[in-house]
């Protein structure tokens, strides 16, 4: 099992193969489409059915309203589509025909709506990373971020040679115990800094 966390507001999670999961998180099979499946093992298409099929007491009343963040804060929903926009735009469209991008489009919108109490830009920043991150285990990879969106401020101005370490949007990144960035295949190639190797 590893653990990735960006120390913001993404948590990924990476199995192998034979660990056998249900629950709020999906069942880990690859098919998005039986996802909500009940504790009873049913595949329902609401979210609250599903939800409510998983809590821990049954004295815990049922969710009854599934809110929409973007009806709640009107006045944000604009701005997160036009923002989200890159998710189906130019940016994207080598990715678009491997991976659909609309529900990741759906998922930036809402949860960009959701974000109005701070931090806006870094759930609107998570969502695209999001789907960067699926792109890139699809074996595209895109280069989204710059000084106005979303930027890795450590790496922009620093000349390729100047310094150790830079942002790359696809690589094998170091880990605590791979520290030369080589480690078990189940870990993706991720965004991140790497060290580069300065030639003097």
């Amino acid at each position: 099992v590893a653990v990735m966390w960006d120390n913001k507001t993404a948590v990924r999670i990476l199995l192998e193969p034979q660990h056998k999961v249900c629950g709020l998180c999906g069942n880990f099979d690859g098919d998005a489409q039986n996802d909500f499946t009940t504790q009873g093992q049913l595949v329902v298409s609401s979210p609250l059915d599903f939800a409510n099929s998983w809590k821990v007491s049954s004295t815990c009343p049922d969710a009854e309203e599934n809110i929409d963040p973007c009806t709640v804060t009107p006045h944000r929903h604009h701005w997160a589509k036009v923002m989200c926009s890159i998710i189906i735009g130019d940016t994207f469209k080598d990715c678009h025909d491997k991976v659909p991008p609309m529900p990741f489009y759906d998922n930036c919108v809402k949860d960009s709506c959701a974000c109005d109490t701070g931090g806006d830009c870094e759930c609107f920043c998570t969502a695209v990373a999001a789907y960067a991150q699926t792109c890139n285990e699809a074996g595209v990879c895109v280069s989204w971020r710059s000084p106005e969106l979303c930027p890795v401020f450590c790496d922009y101005y620093n000349h390729h040679n100047e310094c150790m370490w830079h942002y790359h949007p696809c690589h094998k990144l170091p880990t605590c115990l791979y520290p030369n960035g080589v480690h078990l295949n189940q870990i993706p190639n991720l965004e991140g800094r790497r060290l580069n190797r300065v030639s003097l």
